[in-house]
């Protein structure tokens, strides 16, 4: 990488920290609030205002400080940018559980540079808590009541009946007719929780978690949690085992299960 480069990624994720918080923010004023319009799309997914409104902060932010960047995010036309970054914006990850009072949602805002996200900031404003990383530079957390970050760093565990395996819920494969890859994941594991969406991969990047398998996502999902999972010692990929932000499926894993998860998906 060179120096300008660094320097600029450097400046980025301070900045991305930074409205990732703020927008955090706006979200948390509407969470349990009266006056939470919510609204169905065509994917069957839910959309709020506090969903509209944080992406919108975020989105002038971004153009007041960064002009020729391009911004990609999930509740609004994506704006054209020359700079080579484009930054990709989830103003609500986990919308359902915020719709119905539970504090496991994020903010998140990654940043795309050469085809790879090469940040990314997860903020969690109803818990108190945050994730980042930088390629090169590592990824961090912060739990609640803590002043100083903590380094990131994926589970050790080596063996899938020892693990703890997250997912959104059995629907979700079903959905794609793919409910045997649930089960055969289910029954491989000690302990199979439905902690779900960004805290699912917040749970795998501090070690608290083994593995996710995700049956659906967009690449707004994906680009802030990928370089945090990989700075932290793990791997974000597809089904497949391709490390990409641009598949509807996805795996978050430490690396010594990944290849057994891969092997109990395809079957």
């Amino acid at each position: 990488m060179e120096p300008d480069e660094k320097i600029a990624r450097r400046e980025r994720l301070a900045f991305a920290r930074t409205i990732a918080r703020e927008g955090g923010e706006v979200a948390n004023s509407h969470f349990r609030r009266l006056g939470l319009s919510i609204e169905w799309k065509a994917d069957a997914s839910p959309v709020t205002n506090a969903d509209r409104a944080t992406e919108q902060y975020l989105r002038a932010c971004i153009q007041a400080a960064y002009p020729d960047d391009a911004i990609l995010g999930e509740e609004f036309a994506e704006l054209p940018g020359t700079s080579g970054y484009r930054w990709i914006l989830d103003p609500i990850d986990g919308t359902k559980s915020f719709m119905h009072g539970v504090p496991l949602f994020g903010t998140m805002v990654g940043v795309e540079y050469g085809g790879r996200s090469v940040l990314g900031v997860v903020e969690f404003p109803a818990l108190g808590e945050a994730m980042w990383g930088a390629v090169g530079d590592g990824a961090f957390c912060q739990y609640f009541g803590e002043t100083e970050p903590r380094r990131a760093q994926v589970s050790s565990t080596t063996r899938l009946e020892e693990a703890l395996f997250l997912t959104n819920d059995a629907s979700g494969f079903e959905k794609i007719d793919r409910l045997d890859v649930h089960e055969r994941l289910r029954r491989a594991v000690r302990m199979n929780r439905g902690w779900s969406d960004c805290y699912a991969y917040f749970l795998v990047a501090t070690g608290r978690a083994d593995f996710v398998v995700d049956p659906k996502m967009s690449v707004w999902d994906c680009a802030a949690i990928a370089p945090i999972i990989e700075e932290a010692g793990g791997a974000f990929v597809d089904w497949e085992g391709t490390p990409t932000i641009w598949a509807d499926r996805s795996v978050g894993s430490n690396p010594h299960l990944l290849p057994e998860v891969l092997r109990l998906i395809r079957g």
